[in-house]
């Protein structure tokens, strides 16, 4: 097959290319015959980039520097692309003011490159990385198993109540904030965005840094207690724990950017489970990590609160991982050594 050239590739921007999920739709994107631009805070920090060299050998990348803090700092990167992928975001579980350093700075970095991409006038198609945090944090009442597709919103009074805000309901609003800022200016602008609300990631990317939600969803096996606190907090609050492989998430951004119709939200969710189906089933294939679930406590066996993809599967979006077996494979316990956050 004759190679492709530069006018027949497609052109694609993917935010904070250091990132867990970013790094992997980079990867996916390059695979696919697209040439990408990605962004980091610090182009020098060889820690956090060094994954940059292997993936360039994949396809044409550039690295460019930008700071979702930083107006226009964003119109290089996306300058003559096709499509954008807004994926950073920031992330403090431990920020001492939530409500500027998560919140605020969250909405503000969405809006700067979505400011970019109206200044482009190349983009096509935004993609909004948002979470299913914007959907799930609200009240719920009823019995038996709740299921909450896109039309759901977490309530933003709900979550700003209580003495103070803390960096779990930061992020939440910021997401929600986030995703209708975006469309408001999108549908100002004549641009079509899509929303992808993703739930708990799990698997091997090419990113070579733990990001907080890798060492979450390893801790059962790594042991660390303040993870698995973690883990036992998102169970309670959202009714389970609600998992999609990386793999499955850049399909399916890539799969919306091309395919969807405009301004449409989708849930990427394609398992919901408990902490303790979970804890079970490492302790089943991992027994040398000495798993013990019955030292979680108080804790339901099944969901009661279910995240529907349904809309995203009605279009003709087909999950490749759907059991805790795919999910936890051993590629993904590989990636947990390479980072660090399991031993070997």
């Amino acid at each position: 097959m004759p190679a492709m050239s530069a006018v027949e590739r497609k052109t694609a921007c993917v935010t904070g290319g250091s990132g867990y999920i970013a790094s992997a739709l980079i990867k996916m994107l390059l695979q696919k015959g697209y040439a990408v631009k990605t962004t980091v805070r610090n182009p020098d920090n060889r820690e956090e980039n060094s994954h940059f060299e292997e993936l360039q050998e994949l396809g044409p990348l550039k690295v460019l520097r930008a700071d979702l803090e930083e107006e226009g700092s964003f119109d290089e990167a996306v300058a003559g692309c096709e499509y954008a992928f807004l994926v950073a975001a920031p992330v403090n579980l431990k920020a001492q003011n939530p409500e500027k350093e998560v919140l605020e700075a969250g909405v503000r970095g969405t809006l700067n490159v979505m400011r970019s991409c109206v200044k482009a006038g190349t983009v096509r198609r935004v993609v909004l990385t948002s979470s299913a945090a914007a959907v799930s944090g609200r009240p719920l009442q009823g019995v038996g198993d709740i299921v909450l597709d896109e039309s759901s919103w977490s309530d933003i009074e709900y979550l700003k109540s209580g003495n103070k805000m803390d960096p779990g309901q930061a992020y939440a609003i910021s997401k929600v904030v986030s995703e209708k800022e975006a469309s408001k200016l999108a549908e100002e602008n004549g641009i079509s965005l899509v929303a992808v609300c993703p739930v708990a990631t799990v698997g091997a990317a090419p990113a070579p840094v733990a990001s907080a939600s890798v060492a979450n969803v390893l801790s059962l096996l790594s042991g660390d207690e303040d993870c698995i606190n973690t883990m036992k907090l998102i169970d309670r609050g959202s009714g389970g724990i609600k998992l999609v492989h990386v793999d499955d998430l850049c399909r399916a951004e890539i799969f919306v950017a091309e395919k969807a119709s405009p301004a449409a939200r989708y849930i990427c969710c394609s398992l919901n489970t408990t902490i303790v189906q979970i804890a079970r089933s490492l302790a089943s294939n991992y027994p040398q990590y000495n798993v013990n679930s019955d030292a979680l406590g108080d804790v339901p066996e099944e969901p009661t609160i279910l995240l529907s993809s349904e809309k995203l599967t009605g279009e003709g979006f087909e999950f490749m991982y759907k059991t805790l077996d795919e999910m936890y494979d051993d590629a993904f316990i590989e990636y947990g050594r390479a980072l660090g956050v399991l031993p070997y």
